[in-house]
């Protein structure tokens, strides 16, 4: 688990902010402190450690615990003894999501309390990622969707390349797209492609850039057949078969001297003159 510790908060005001209980104070360790600042990770656990200093003649117990929306803080001892005129350093770790105040609060037997202010900051690295999913083709247009991965707003720039089988045929260099896609934002974007090739099998690859080192790119294959054309060929060459039976069964009636009555019934039913 990685540990951070706390810096100071350097305020301009002379007094110190902590509150002091009758004979017993409690205060950020190591120097004259105000308060308690923590800047990390969001989600990180930041270390520091609280003093808790009797100046009595006698022995003080006290129950430390922390306060503050969305601020998660664990004490090594959360009740302490303190014998007379010493001072207990008790080591603390604090979590928080995002920029929380909270603080921390000791009380003894009798009711008395203490307090210390608690100023957290969650600083996000800057982080620019994004991916390209779910590529398709379509009859006039190429589907795909971008995908922030990262921390900061993208302005992505896209490149298409297509190879069929006799090589090249979509070459389009990188363009700016006019999105702006926010962190953790999935965009459906679409690319014209209306003059694609009539037949052929291709490849099709989408490569995505942005600032800052961002870089994706997606693959699909497609096959582009002319089926209006495809079916007429089918419909020529059945209408050509059917004719040569048709005159294959009119030379066996004929050479048969008109004995072969059904083959004649059956090229009528085709359609064919006799």
């Amino acid at each position: 688990m990685r540990v951070l510790f706390l810096s100071a908060l350097l305020l301009l005001a002379a007094a110190p902010t902590a509150s002091a209980a009758e004979g017993w104070s409690l205060a950020p360790a190591g120097g004259s402190r105000p308060a308690f600042y923590a800047e990390g990770e969001p989600g990180t656990p930041l270390r520091d450690t609280v003093s808790v200093t009797n100046r009595g003649q006698r022995p003080v117990t006290v129950r430390l615990s922390g306060t503050g929306a969305g601020v998660r803080i664990a004490f090594a001892e959360s009740r302490v003894r303190v014998p007379a005129r010493t001072r207990a350093d008790i080591p603390f770790t604090v979590t928080a999501t995002g920029d929380r105040t909270g603080e921390l609060v000791a009380r003894d037997r009798d009711g008395r309390r203490a307090t210390v202010p608690l100023r957290l900051r969650a600083a996000a690295p800057a982080l620019s990622a994004l991916t390209v999913e779910h590529v398709t083709v379509h009859a006039d247009h190429i589907a795909y969707e971008l995908v922030n991965r990262g921390t900061t707003v993208l302005v992505p720039r896209l490149a298409v390349h297509a190879d069929g089988l006799l090589g090249p045929v979509l070459d389009r260099a990188p363009r700016t797209l006019p999105v702006h896609l926010r962190p953790g934002e999935r965009l459906d974007l679409t690319e014209p492609w209306p003059d694609h090739p009539a037949l052929d099998a291709v490849d099709v690859r989408l490569t995505a850039t942005a600032a800052d080192g961002a870089h994706a790119s997606a693959h699909t294959s497609a096959r582009f057949v002319p089926w209006g054309a495809v079916a007429g060929v089918a419909g020529a060459v059945a209408a050509g078969g059917a004719l040569m039976v048709v005159r294959h069964r009119r030379r066996r009636a004929r050479a048969g001297g008109g004995v072969d009555q059904p083959s004649r019934t059956e090229a009528e039913l085709t359609g064919a003159v006799l």
